[in-house]
């Protein structure tokens, strides 16, 4: 994935070798040269993930991170205190001033590119809840009082993964005074415990004498009860290459022994508040949401919220640069089927090609029905060929299998498929839907059961 870096450091030569390490990763590099320049970046750009120094002239690293974290406006931008300084207390004074991670210099480039990646796509997701939840509010939902009460970090429910009896004792004693804490040292009996009831942290131990802690991480992550839920693992000075596999495979956070109490408490309270803001946003569009935006017969988007959505994702994408297309797909000969078999097994067809379609769209996209036999997925940073090879698997899982409508009839149905990108700076919603109809229409016209692409 890519995202926009904003580095920040008053030294040239050191704002230089960043701007370096990350352009070759394909970020987009921001610069800064001061606190003060910096709230000023991330006030009038889109910035995904701040590499902040600590130690600058004026407003200090602190300072900056303490301003950009109190913002309403700037507060979901991950920050990484980049500093020479590695004494426990300064990574806790930047922890405690709202920082994500703390790199001490001179920046290793694995561990700088990983935790970035890890960082962007973090953000990634709230900002899509986010503008989820901000067109619920352009439909007349209003927000709900409890956000602030979901944001708050005290008194969450953490289990640690240890089988060290010291270790173990340590970091309850130090997490108990604050948090409900339980510990587990069998990783099976935690994966049962963390999947039949509610946690707020796990924190897993990369040293378990008989188990490996990343197979559980990777477990929970695969998990749809626990692939939400954040994980900080500890790991053994000298493991950078656990903590990097750890960091890719969705690991929320980490902790180097011997730990600093005071550091497991601020990493803890960090994603304990990341935790509930999200679990906020998920509640309110899944609980108040669904009857004025979802399509009561296939449990998909209707028509209303996708306009209203499209609105914002194309204004936002022409802001930023960045790509996005549009799927539209019609059920083959779908008056047949109604005709044929009635509008009861009609709806049964409706209700599992909506199954079908969800099941090929990722935790961004957003997959509606227009009405009728008619659906569309909305797909962000999505080139054309990308939105192809989704519309052509889309393709393929329909036609693969019959579509059962009763005990002893199953009948073949397949789809025709449109794609169309934003391709020009005066595109609107309107135009690029026209487009992917077009193109839709076009499928059909050339024998069904097939994609066509928007010609550019």
């Amino acid at each position: 994935m890519t995202a926009r870096v904003l580095v920040v450091d008053d030294i040239l030569a050191n704002v230089k070798l960043l701007e370096a390490r990350l352009a070759a990763e394909y970020f987009e590099v921001l610069t800064a040269y001061s606190g003060r320049e910096a709230l000023e970046v991330c006030a009038r750009e889109r910035v995904d993930v701040v590499l902040l120094d600590v130690m600058m002239p004026g407003m200090d690293g602190f300072e900056c991170c303490r301003r950009i974290k109190s913002d309403p406006n700037t507060h979901h931008i991950p920050v990484i205190m980049v500093t020479a300084l590695d004494q426990p207390s300064d990574k806790i004074q930047g922890l405690e001033n709202g920082a994500d991670d703390f790199l001490t210099k001179p920046v290793d480039d694995i561990a700088l590119v990983t935790r970035v990646k890890n960082l962007a796509r973090l953000k990634t997701l709230n900002d899509e809840m986010l503008m989820r939840a901000s067109t619920s509010r352009q439909l007349g939902i209003t927000d709900n009082e409890a956000l602030d009460k979901a944001l708050s970090g005290r008194s969450g429910r953490v289990l640690v993964i240890e089988d060290h009896p010291r270790s173990g004792v340590r970091l309850l004693e130090a997490l108990a005074k604050v948090h409900d804490t339980f510990i587990e040292q069998d990783p099976n009996r935690a994966l049962i415990t963390l999947a039949e009831y509610d946690f707020d942290v796990a924190i897993i131990s990369l040293s378990l004498a008989r188990s490996d802690g990343l197979r559980l991480c990777s477990q929970l992550r695969s998990l749809e009860r626990t692939r939400h839920l954040p994980i900080i693992i500890l790991v053994e000075p000298g493991e950078e290459a656990r903590l990097l596999r750890g960091l890719d495979m969705g690991v929320n956070d980490y902790l180097i022994r011997p730990i600093d109490k005071h550091e497991l408490l601020a990493r803890v309270r960090t994603q304990i508040k990341r935790k509930r803001h999200s679990d906020y946003l998920r509640n309110r569009l899944e609980e108040t949401v669904e009857q004025a935006i979802t399509d009561a017969l296939t449990g998909l988007h209707n028509r209303r919220y996708m306009e209203s959505h499209l609105e914002t994702l194309v204004r936002e994408a022409l802001r930023s640069g960045r790509h996005l297309s549009m799927l539209v797909a019609d059920i083959d000969y779908f008056k047949k089927v109604n005709d044929t078999y009635g509008h009861d097994a009609g709806d049964e067809v409706l209700r599992e090609f909506a199954s079908r379609l969800k099941r090929n769209t990722r935790g961004i996209d957003l997959a509606c029905r227009l009405g009728g036999e008619e659906f569309v997925i909305i797909m962000p940073d999505t080139e054309i060929a990308r939105a192809y090879q989704v519309g052509e698997r889309l393709r393929a899982t329909i036609a693969a299998e019959p579509f059962r409508i009763s005990a002893d009839v199953s009948i073949r149905v397949t789809t025709s498929v449109g794609i169309a990108t934003l391709e020009h700076s005066d595109d609107t919603p309107q135009t690029v839907f026209k487009r992917a109809d077009q193109a839709l229409y076009a499928a059909k016209r050339s024998g069904r059961n097939r994609v066509n692409a928007a010609a550019a």
